[in-house]
């Protein structure tokens, strides 16, 4: 297993420098001079961030590289304390991090595992349509369209791309329970999903989330939203079942992967005559 580059604090501390960053003094360190009332005030210092969040850092370059799949485990808190020089303690900190995000997860007995959204601790993650009654699930999904094309200026701003760059664009209706409830209007970037298709989209069973990871090595780790209430359209009223001009929640939303990196963009408008949108915030 390849170690990656460890930061300044990890290689302070293999050479026995405590973890937390401070600096010691040493032979042939000079005493400071006392400060002089007319001294002009000492610039601030630069703030390091915390042993454990680089080790997080370390270990989430691991994920992203693929040294540590989906549904694999990971090295152990000790094995990873001595593959970074730290103890366990910051290790485990930086664990308890990771899994807090849903990026891994702890198995009583076996280990800590890279999560995939295959799994329920991770698949009902990024839905948070809710029924009125019953639990939540994933509703049927019909493939309007799926299409490549140029991205157009306010996608490729979101997608951080350039203008006319490829995107992957898919039209969908989700049922639930046979009632149509949700119009998606999706945009990927097309250098990560060569190969996408409406067959292929419409044979897979399961979120989407999971086929692009499985299929495009392509992992949605946090996504950030905009919800507003919008009257329904014509096209919407007629795909989604309901009379022109009733209420929709609309939801914009953009989703990223490892490195903070956004590669989809996802418009829904949502019926929530027997549904609502539930946020839980920590």
């Amino acid at each position: 297993m390849s170690s990656l580059p460890t930061s300044p604090l990890a290689a302070a501390a293999a050479n026995g420098a405590p973890e937390s960053g401070a600096p010691q003094s040493g032979a042939g360190t000079q005493p400071s001079a006392p400060a002089s009332a007319s001294a002009p005030a000492a610039a601030p210092s630069p703030t390091f961030s915390p042993l454990y969040q680089q080790i997080k850092a370390l270990i989430m370059q691991s994920l992203q590289t693929g040294e540590w799949k989906p549904g694999e485990m990971i090295p152990s808190e000790m094995d990873l304390a001595a593959r970074y020089k730290v103890s366990q303690g910051t290790v485990r900190k930086a664990i308890d991090e990771l899994a807090a995000d849903n990026l891994v997860a702890r198995r009583q007995g076996k280990g800590t595992f890279v999560t995939t959204h295959h799994e329920d601790v991770v698949k009902f993650r990024f839905l948070r349509l809710v029924p009125d009654e019953g639990e939540p699930h994933y509703g049927a999904s019909r493939v309007l369209e799926c299409k490549r094309l140029r991205a157009p200026a306010e996608i490729a701003r979101l997608l951080d791309i350039r203008t006319g760059d490829s995107v992957v664009q898919i039209r969908r209706v989700l049922t639930f329970s046979n009632e149509a409830t949700v119009l998606d209007e999706i945009w990927l970037l097309g250098a990560n999903f060569k190969g996408l298709t409406a067959e292929k989209l419409n044979e897979w069973k399961g979120p989407m989330y999971a086929l692009f990871e499985a299929e495009f090595g392509t992992r949605m780790i946090r996504a950030t939203e905009k919800i507003r209430a919008v009257p329904a359209d014509n096209t919407a009223a007629e795909l989604l079942s309901v009379v022109p001009g009733s209420p929709l929640l609309s939801v914009e939303r953009v989703s990223f992967t490892y490195g903070d990196r956004p590669v989809e963009v996802r418009r829904g408008l949502y019926v929530t005559t027997r549904h609502y949108y539930q946020n839980d915030l920590s």
